[in-house]
């Protein structure tokens, strides 16, 4: 697959100083030095010109998708770690059980990206990856149980009583699974790549369940988006959990649609959580932003609807 990233450059040359000129008088050296201080005061506007000039630069980069594998983990677990932050999830286990079952998912790596820097390491180096991971099924792992703890207690702190009972008997139901999906980028990676790595993990858990293979029984998907708000909205009296879909900026931006076709949501600020050398402070056109996580509970069912939505605004 391949898609196309924008990038910004930012102009940081600095005009060549002139040779040194020749031995001159006095006079003429002062006269020089007057001379010099005005091109100096010319010479810093045009360099401070020049470095707050942004150039819009079209690159294009190729992705291609691949199996999971063990050489991903650490870019899998660094992607995990971007969605849950502080939260006590074990990343580590988690990223285990997603590489152990690698008959689903896909990595996203650049194409023939060794070639191009001849740096080994980069060949490793995912730009994102999509997989699901049944709460149902890993019932008792750690990580498992720290998620299902970690989204009823937001639920608890920012819904009503009956919300949270509602999504603690769904959590439970072991006769309507419920699959952790997870699919996270970098940011700079556009959307258009979501649409063929959701289509093929939607073929491998279809064939998942023809062939009886781990996640391939799933009545409830489990979406944890990154999302943001206004911060004066937020800091309104509002329960968070009733946000519209208006208010909401998705990372993902295909996650809207997911969001559209819930049959329960709610959002929980990670303000507190947010490291600010990633961006703590985010702001879009100079409205201050507060970082949030929407919780999602969509129907299997549904996700045929979802598909045809991310083809219909995701197709190249």
């Amino acid at each position: 697959m391949a898609s196309r990233s924008k990038r910004r450059a930012v102009g940081d040359g600095a005009p060549r100083p002139p040779d040194a000129p020749a031995q001159r008088h006095e006079e003429e050296e002062d006269d020089e030095v007057e001379d010099q201080d005005e091109d100096d005061e010319e010479d810093s506007d045009e360099e401070e010109d020049e470095d707050d000039e942004v150039v819009d630069e079209e690159v294009r980069v190729d992705f291609e998708a691949y199996s999971i594998s063990d050489n991903d983990h650490d870019g899998i677990k660094k992607l995990l770690q971007q969605l849950f932050l502080k939260a006590p999830v074990n990343t580590a286990e988690l990223t285990d059980l997603l590489i152990q079952q690698n008959h689903i998912g896909s990595v996203i790596k650049q194409t023939d990206a060794s070639e191009d820097s001849g740096d080994d390491e980069d060949e490793d180096e995912i730009f994102g990856f999509i997989s699901l991971l049944s709460l149902t099924e890993r019932k008792g792992t750690q990580c498992a149980e720290q998620i299902k703890e970690l989204i009823l207690s937001r639920c608890d702190q920012n819904c009503a009583k009956s919300v949270v009972d509602q999504l603690d008997k769904l959590l439970s139901d072991a006769a309507k699974p419920v699959g952790l999906l997870l699919s996270e980028r970098f940011i700079n990676v556009p959307p258009q790549i979501a649409l063929p790595m959701h289509q093929q993990l939607q073929k491998e858990l279809a064939e998942a369940h023809r062939t009886n293979k781990p996640c391939g029984k799933c009545h409830f998907y489990l979406l944890i988006s990154k999302t943001f708000v206004e911060a004066a909205k937020n800091n309104s009296r509002q329960k968070r959990s009733s946000h519209q879909k208006d208010e909401l900026v998705f990372a993902n931006a295909e996650e809207e649609f997911f969001y559209e076709k819930a049959v329960l949501k709610f959002s929980y600020s990670v303000q507190e959580e947010s490291d600010t050398r990633l961006g703590g402070r985010w702001a879009f056109d100079d409205v201050p932003m507060t970082p949030l996580r929407t919780v999602m509970l969509i129907p299997c069912g549904e996700m045929s609807g979802i598909m045809d939505r991310l083809e219909e605004h995701l197709s190249v």
